[in-house]
């Protein structure tokens, strides 16, 4: 029995909602005659997780869960719908002749029928037999599977990948998709496809939980934990007569930090050009909040600034942290005025070079606004 989500990890804090008693222990390698005698029912019962939603078993998982068993490649009418599939995959991402690997193929059911759609296709396999098999027909199949997040798979890194109907059967699946997620180029799109829930529970198809099948996911709980370990959703559909839930999906894309290097540069270069006009001058700031503060590190204004003010009395008679300039009351500037004041209070500033320019006569104000350093032009006296 498990206590905690197979997806977000939070213990179950709720009772199991079914309960099935003397089901089949296995829905593959079926007893005979000779074996029948050895095989056990099984108990098992269908929790949901408070916390994400999702509906699971609470029960261990089969011995063979690794491997890939599957009847849909007799089906003429599946092969015929995975061709037309592929084929519009392969097109709307423009991935003739890139990489792709399923992640279980099995037998190389769907494997040949990537190869047909114009792509590199390869597969990962665990059952022997079933590598054995594929490599018959000419198939490019490693044996392994994913059970880590640093996993590496041959010829990594690929351009697209499938998994059809396995995620399911996984005891760690957040293990699974990070090790996915790890082989994959910048952009790499795939196509993630489970049973659907959705349809399960709309009509009550007591006869769908079955021991292989650890997680019954819906649209939402299947995005939630695709989103969890690196994917973002490019649309979500119900296929198959809606049996199957089928997420095309795409690589998380890293932060660029190159914009935030580029305005930290045009910043640092307009409050320098700022502070060059009053050398040899006293120059403050005004605002002793989490930007002003990050600013004067970020900006090296330690040394070029004599002291920061701030309103509040318990900021006041403190230092900067990092730059260690003394934070003052406003009306420092009565007893020790300035030259040049800059202004960095965020939706304050305004109020602040309203005070400094009428009650303080300060002239020379800057205010930093965002991405910018501004010069205030005040308005001349009448």
């Amino acid at each position: 029995m498990i206590n905690n989500c197979r997806v977000c990890g939070c213990r179950f804090n709720n009772e199991a909602f079914l309960k099935f008693v003397n089901m089949p222990a296995t829905a593959q390698y079926l007893p005979d005659q000779k074996t029948k005698g050895k095989d056990k029912g099984k108990d098992f019962s269908v929790i949901q997780c408070s916390f994400c939603g999702l509906v699971q078993l609470n029960s261990d998982h089969v011995p063979y869960y690794r491997e890939v068993i599957r009847a849909a490649g007799f089906s003429r009418e599946m092969n015929e719908f995975r061709s037309r599939q592929f084929s519009e995959f392969v097109k709307e991402y423009s991935l003739k002749g890139k990489k792709i690997v399923e992640i279980g193929c099995g037998q190389g059911e769907y494997l040949s029928l990537l190869k047909k759609s114009g792509l590199r296709a390869s597969g990962l396999e665990f059952g022997s037999n079933s590598i054995k098999k594929c490599q018959k027909q000419g198939l490019d199949v490693a044996k392994g599977f994913v059970n880590k997040e640093n996993y590496r798979i041959k010829s990594s890194p690929f351009d697209a990948f499938f998994m059809l109907s396995f995620l399911e059967h996984l005891p760690e699946p957040g293990k699974v998709l990070k090790g996915i997620h790890g082989n994959l180029s910048d952009n790499a799109v795939g196509i993630i496809e489970v049973p659907n829930f959705d349809m399960i529970q709309r009509d009550g198809l007591m006869t769908e939980f079955m021991s292989d099948h650890l997680m019954y996911f819906t649209k939402d709980t299947l995005s939630i934990a695709l989103k969890m370990n690196g994917f973002e959703i490019i649309k979500c559909q119900e296929v198959c007569y809606d049996y199957i839930i089928s997420a095309t999906i795409i690589k998380r894309k890293r932060i660029d930090a190159n914009l935030f290097l580029k305005q930290k540069e045009k910043i640092q270069r307009e409050i320098e050009k700022f502070i060059k006009l009053f050398r040899g001058k006293k120059i403050a700031v005004w605002g002793a909040g989490h930007q002003a503060l990050a600013a004067m590190s970020l900006f090296g204004m330690s040394g070029k600034i004599d002291y920061v003010i701030d309103s509040a009395p318990f900021k006041q008679g403190k230092l900067t942290p990092a730059t260690h300039i003394p934070i003052v009351a406003p009306e420092k500037l009565f007893s020790d005025p300035v030259d040049a004041l800059l202004v960095i209070a965020g939706s304050y500033s305004e109020e602040i070079i309203k005070i400094a320019s009428e009650k303080f006569l300060i002239r020379n104000l800057a205010v930093l606004r965002n991405n910018q350093l501004e010069l205030v032009r005040l308005k001349a006296k009448k």
